[in-house]
């Protein structure tokens, strides 16, 4: 699905799709709260009534302040987590903050299964 848009939100990037968005982080940056208030003004523009999936694309190595996940949990219209990266540390990372997180969530190698697993779970999710 073509990308809707690409958005530079500081301390990296997100891409904006139909069903799905895509983050990047840039290296070395410790997520916030505060960096999480952008991504609930995006999902507010480009989701208002619709479900979506977020991805993270951790190609780089960042830290992220657990209280965001309770807030990421709040967004009603989220119905999935997945996190893409090839570094083990960071696949064990996300099998932690799994634990934070009570929607579906799935850790992948490659940015392409991700995208086909969001489609599938958006589907599912729309027909129920």
């Amino acid at each position: 699905m073509p990308k809707i848009a690409h958005i530079d939100i500081g301390v990296g990037y997100v891409s904006i799709h139909e069903n799905h968005l895509i983050m990047h982080i840039n290296p070395d940056v410790t997520l916030t709260v505060k960096d999480n208030e952008i991504l609930l003004n995006l999902v507010e523009t480009f989701y208002k009534d619709k479900n979506f999936v977020y991805i993270s694309n951790r190609e780089n190595s960042y830290a992220i302040d657990p209280i965001v996940y309770f807030e990421v949990q709040k967004i009603k219209n989220l119905i999935g987590l997945a996190i893409v990266s090839k570094n083990e540390i960071t696949k064990f990372n996300a099998s932690v903050e799994k634990h934070f997180f009570n929607k579906p969530f799935e850790t992948f190698s490659n940015l392409e299964d991700a995208i086909t697993w969001a489609n599938k779970l958006y589907l599912t999710q729309s027909k129920s």
